[in-house]
């Protein structure tokens, strides 16, 4: 049975503030003040605000766990969030964006260290959720081969998320066997994109970026004994986004929860509460 908790690692899409995080950023920590004590982390309190997410109120991992305003560890279904805004897999492949931006890789890492001996989760029972490869993605999307020992995006697409399952290795190395990945949304349709005869990244990108998610998550299930790995396909739910270019930054005329898109690249917090129901209804599932 799955409902303890979920730990979340990712990108924008998924970070929450936290008072002990850096604003617009994170819920605790960054790669400038990387360590953090046990007290810190207890005591860190999830902010809910306009600019407390990259959606202008609550975002999917919120209203997947109903934890909002206060400590995780005080909520029913605890949530504890160590995505940050602007993360890419590794910098391997693609640069940080900031000099005080944590990789997917790094918030393992932070995650292993602070953070698994103090948090109070039932590994059994808790989920993990990653949703990242937005940033991969669009950071590499004009990119030229050879490089990487890759020849194509394809292969290119490989090295990232196969950097990103040896990272969630350190994950079920802890005793989790519940892992959630949510592919990518529809990027290509992205107020920007769609303005543009010549969208990067493209359909065909993401749907390969997509398919390899897919059948590494397949293949990480199949190599790993009890455990599940469920792939929540955000490409499809969000297809059917509106084929106009309007985003609330941008005109704001209208309540935020009147536009799909909160900005050039984020959907508001509205989109985000019907995804949270989708994704509890596959998790029932």
């Amino acid at each position: 049975m799955i409902d303890t908790a979920r730990l979340a690692f990712g990108d924008s899409y998924t970070y929450v503030q936290g008072t002990a995080g850096r604003q617009n950023y994170s819920f605790i920590g960054d790669a400038q003040n990387y360590p953090y004590s046990p007290q810190t982390l207890l005591s860190d309190e999830i902010v809910q605000n306009q600019i407390s997410t990259s959606a202008g109120g609550p975002n999917w991992v919120e209203y997947l766990t109903g934890c909002f305003l206060r400590p995780p560890s005080k909520c029913k279904r605890q949530l504890w969030d160590f995505a940050f805004a602007g993360s890419d897999v590794s910098t391997t492949f693609t640069p940080l964006h900031h000099n005080f931006t944590v990789s997917f890789v790094n918030q393992i890492k932070q995650w292993s260290i602070y953070a698994k001996p103090v948090i109070p989760v039932d590994v059994s029972r808790a989920l993990v959720v990653v949703f990242i490869g937005i940033n991969d993605i669009s950071d590499s999307a004009k990119y030229t081969f050879p490089r990487n020992n890759a020849t194509d995006f394809p292969s290119f697409y490989s090295e990232i998320i196969e950097t990103e399952f040896e990272a969630v290795e350190q994950i079920y190395e802890a005793g989790h066997r519940n892992f959630l990945f949510m592919n990518l949304p529809p990027l290509d349709r992205t107020p920007s994109n769609q303005l543009s005869s010549h969208p990067l990244p493209n359909s065909t990108m993401v749907h390969e970026y997509n398919n390899i998610t897919s059948s590494s998550a397949t293949k990480f299930a199949a190599s790993h004994p009890e455990t599940k790995a469920m792939v929540f396909d955000t490409h499809s739910f969000l297809y059917d986004a509106p084929d106009i270019a309007t985003n609330y930054a941008a005109y704001g005329c209208l309540p935020i929860e009147e536009y799909f898109w909160y900005n050039s690249g984020h959907i508001t917090w509205k989109v985000h509460e019907y995804l949270a129901g989708a994704v509890e209804k596959f998790l029932d599932d």
